[in-house]
């Protein structure tokens, strides 16, 4: 299967943060995910953040919600950040760090904040 991602950034600003990448085939969607600044407003310290991560139900499992997270993060390397986050409940935990990702903490709620470092270390 082919997968294009495609990032839309015209109208969200003019530096890399905010960032939303778009997976298609053709002229279907199939998902999405952002780059922003901050998703956990407890932890300010953090960012970027890759979040709003989604797959149409009908695509899943194809590796399409892991080639969004990786141009994303590629992306936020690219643009000179040495370390990116995301927020992940309990029943994606292992989905995540599958994927290269690490906890870096849990929080109150039970939700995990992950982290993956550019290749050479981190900020």
């Amino acid at each position: 299967m082919s997968l294009l991602t495609g990032l839309v950034q015209e109208n969200l600003g003019p530096g890399p943060v905010p960032s939303c990448f778009v997976a298609h085939r053709g002229d279907i969607f199939l998902g999405t995910a952002s780059l922003i600044a901050c998703d956990e407003e407890t932890r300010p310290q953090y960012t970027p953040w890759i979040a709003a991560v989604w797959v149409e139900p009908e695509h899943g499992g194809r590796g399409i919600g892991a080639a969004l997270i990786d141009k994303a993060a590629e992306f936020a390397f690219g643009a000179g950040a040495g370390r990116v986050f995301l927020l992940a409940g309990p029943h994606r935990r292992s989905f995540y760090e599958g994927l290269g990702w690490s906890v870096l903490e849990t929080l109150a709620d039970g939700v995990f904040v992950l982290t993956r470092d550019a290749e050479g270390g981190s900020t």
